[in-house]
């Protein structure tokens, strides 16, 4: 009966001890986050989650790509609405549909009815201006191309940022034919393009530019941490595009059930309640928010991009006007 009891313990500890490491890729700026909730999961399970950053979503979704079977991720944070058409045509993501997923507060949140990827945060596109060093009001985005406006814009790469190539595809909407024109009128006021929404904000907020392509939470973010807005948001027109950012787990993972149940976190008030005051961005399911959020500006119309736009062809236009080939 004693053997019987210390084998029984022997094989309890093993198995334990076989539990790998969960690797969780994601883009630099979801750091805080990781390291202020990740450890709840680890508390609730017992697996060691281990982040790991790599610059925007863009560049994280091409390292996946480029490494397909060799990516040692096992589930991947970051890829939204429209990187979501790559990653689903490279089949990279398994599906799953995790528990608690009746709690999204819309259909319109998600972004595949398979489940390979699991909507976490949402926010629309805007544009973020520092009033002290600009005067001229902005109605539309093409009150941007002004000559007053010269060198006074930061936008991100929509080759490596999930935010730039939101911002691309908000132009397309509002302009449609005339897109490559904007884009031409828009250059001579482009201070510079930024390979991420980080490397941007920190331009931004060193006075480098008084406009930056964001998004409509940052009077949120302001609020909180300055005591007022200090930046006024504008979505010219009202009408706004909306960033839809999911999770998935990776197809090549050798940490299934661990994976899963951390997607299962991911859609639990543990993760959720900690997105509002880490990523600006409103949560997917219901949780108590920061009173800053009353703060977030919200658009008056939802554009949405057809899925019959080739993104492809429109970087492809935009490389050609930024870089005249």
């Amino acid at each position: 009966m004693r053997r019987a009891l210390l084998l029984s313990l022997m094989i309890f500890f093993l198995s334990l001890s076989a539990v790998s490491a969960l690797t969780v890729y994601s883009y630099d700026s979801l750091e805080p986050l990781a390291e202020e909730s990740f450890g709840k999961f680890t508390e609730q399970t017992g697996i060691d989650v281990e982040f790991r950053a790599v610059g925007d979503s863009g560049s994280l979704l091409s390292l996946i790509i480029s490494e397909r079977e060799k990516f040692d991720g096992d589930v991947v944070i970051g890829i939204d609405n429209l990187l979501s058409r790559r990653a689903f045509e490279e089949d990279i993501f398994l599906s799953y549909r995790p528990m608690g997923f009746e709690r999204i507060i819309s259909n319109d949140l998600l972004l595949d009815e398979e489940w390979r990827l699991t909507p976490y945060d949402f926010g629309s596109i805007a544009l973020i201006c520092n009033g002290s060093q600009i005067e001229e009001s902005i109605s539309t985005l093409w009150d941007l191309t002004k000559p007053e406006f010269e060198r006074s814009v930061i936008i991100q790469d929509p080759r490596t940022s999930s935010t730039g190539l939101s911002f691309l595809a908000w132009t397309y909407l509002l302009f449609g034919e005339r897109f490559e024109e904007f884009w031409r009128a828009l250059t001579p006021s482009i201070l510079t393009v930024s390979l991420s929404w980080d490397d941007a904000f920190q331009k931004f907020e060193s006075g480098e530019a008084p406009i930056m392509v964001s998004y409509a939470t940052d009077g949120a973010y302001s609020k909180h941490y300055y005591g007022e807005s200090i930046y006024s948001t504008v979505i010219p027109e009202g009408k706004g595009y909306v960033q839809v950012e999911g999770a998935g787990i990776i197809k090549w993972t050798d940490n299934l059930e661990e994976a899963k149940l951390f997607m299962d976190f991911i859609l639990s008030e543990d993760f959720q309640s900690h997105i509002p005051l880490n990523q600006w961005m409103f949560p997917v399911i219901e949780v108590e928010m920061p009173p800053a959020f009353d703060y977030a500006v919200k658009p008056q119309k939802i554009l949405k991009l057809s899925a019959d736009v080739d993104l492809s062809k429109l970087i492809e236009t935009w490389e050609e006007v930024i870089y005249e080939r």
